[in-house]
């Protein structure tokens, strides 16, 4: 067979066997994380938690995800993606289901920053497995397959947590105590199937062909090749200026992200919405983004270029997060929120080509849990910024505008730094220029 013939053939295989599991626990997993947003349309009242406090709450989530990260990534390359990744489903599925226990602040802080630390690793985890299997040339296309999750999860979970805060009342519960329980299921349930499932490098591949587990270990070997040859350790990436600038850049990306998440349907329900209403409507920005976050990173992988698919949704996600701030027709800041939510899902995918293309091979996974640790620390400080916002001025407006100037900073960041490297054209070969010198555009 042709080298084209057993790309197709592998990565269809791959594809086939990897892509749909991870999908579906990412979609657990990013519904876990972020249905607080619709549990606080009513919890808040409950327990009796100000908009600061929910802020507080939802963002502290990610101080201990912040502290564990890249200690999670190095005991995934330690103990291998199979059973770290099938660990981590079960601990965070448990204690999403521990928040049916929340009665007050202390309480709703305490399973929050559980919920962190037994989630951390989980999605760098599964961005470095990937470069595991995937060839760099391919990367945009598939990774934007798994992060196709999060807006699907938000286009289902919306309606799902709508209907689920009905049973309001049922067996002595609250709506949001019955949505966080049945929510928290198939997490649970998808851990023994992990375990069944992944395999934590090619040469376990018993489902591969000989000739195609020999082109796919020669073209990753290749893409080490390519990428910068240089060991750093964990510690040292800590001070390589670039990590610590993708981390900072990502930090207003991811911002805008969370933005979304946490509170739109807060934003949905101000149109004069029911519980339900709320729901359905709040999955509509996601379902556009579903849509165009698989057709833009396909979109990428075709045409060889990176730079630009990562910019320009950006810029299109601070425009439609702004303008839905400055508007008043319900339906008009709807179609502004599409554009945001179409931006930011984006967006991601590529992001997420770019560290496995610049860092040694050696370092990717801790660069990874670095980068993505860094930048979620924006989800405790974004999320506290709005929460006090809301309780100062009665609006979600200057919070979101928070965001977006975040979000523009972050181009402005990435627009400088990925001037002169070959990422930029799609091919994932090395930079241009050595690593630590691309600090210097910044």
């Amino acid at each position: 067979m042709h080298d084209e013939q057993l790309a197709a053939s592998a990565l269809g295989k791959i594809n086939r066997r990897f892509i749909p599991l991870l999908f579906v626990c990412f979609v657990a997993a990013w519904l876990d994380r972020v249905n607080v947003g619709f549990a606080a349309l009513t919890m808040n009242h409950d327990v009796g938690l100000s908009s600061t406090a929910y802020g507080i709450g939802a963002g502290i989530f990610f101080l201990t995800y912040f502290a564990l990260e890249l200690p999670s990534n190095l005991l995934l390359e330690r103990f291998g993606a199979r059973r770290w990744i099938a660990r981590i489903m079960l601990t965070w599925g448990i204690l999403s289901a521990a928040m049916v226990l929340v009665q007050g602040e202390k309480s709703f802080y305490l399973v929050r920053c559980l919920l962190g630390a037994a989630e951390a690793g989980f999605f760098p985890g599964i961005v470095y497995f990937l470069s595991l299997w995937v060839p760099a040339a391919s990367r945009g296309r598939i990774t934007a397959s798994f992060l196709l999750a999060m807006p699907v999860a938000s286009v289902i979970g919306g309606p799902l947590s709508g209907l689920l805060m009905q049973l309001d009342g049922l067996g002595g519960l609250h709506g949001w105590q019955w949505m966080f329980l049945v929510e928290a299921l198939p997490s649970i349930a998808l851990a023994p199937v992990v375990l069944l499932v992944l395999r934590d490098n090619p040469a376990q591949a018993e489902w591969l062909t000989a000739a195609e587990r020999n082109w796919l270990t020669r073209t990753l070997a290749e893409d080490a090749v390519k990428a910068p040859a240089h060991h750093k350790g964990a510690l040292k990436l800590l001070l390589n200026p670039l990590v610590v600038i993708l981390g900072v850049s990502y930090f207003g990306v991811v911002g805008l992200n969370y933005g979304m998440g946490f509170f739109l349907p807060s934003i949905v329900k101000e149109f004069g919405l029911t519980l339900t209403q709320t729901g359905f409507v709040a999955a509509i920005p996601f379902a556009v983004a579903a849509i165009g976050m698989l057709w833009w990173g396909r979109r990428s992988d075709r045409l060889k270029e990176r730079r630009v698919h990562l910019l320009l949704p950006l810029a299109l996600t601070v425009i439609g997060l702004v303008g839905s701030t400055l508007v008043h027709p319900p339906a008009l800041r709807l179609v502004l929120l599409c554009v945001a939510a179409f931006g930011i899902f984006s967006a991601l995918p590529i992001f997420w080509t770019l560290p496995s293309s610049v860092l040694p091979a050696s370092s990717v996974a801790a660069g990874i849990a670095i980068i993505n640790s860094l930048g979620n620390l924006s989800g405790f400080i974004n999320s506290y910024a709005v929460g006090a916002i809301k309780d100062a001025t009665g609006s979600f407006a200057g919070g979101m505008q928070l965001i977006a100037g975040f979000g523009a900073v972050s181009i402005v960041i990435l627009f400088l730094v990925t001037r002169n490297i070959a990422w930029a054209r799609g091919t994932g070969a090395t930079p241009v220029v050595a690593p630590d010198s691309l600090s210097k555009h910044a």
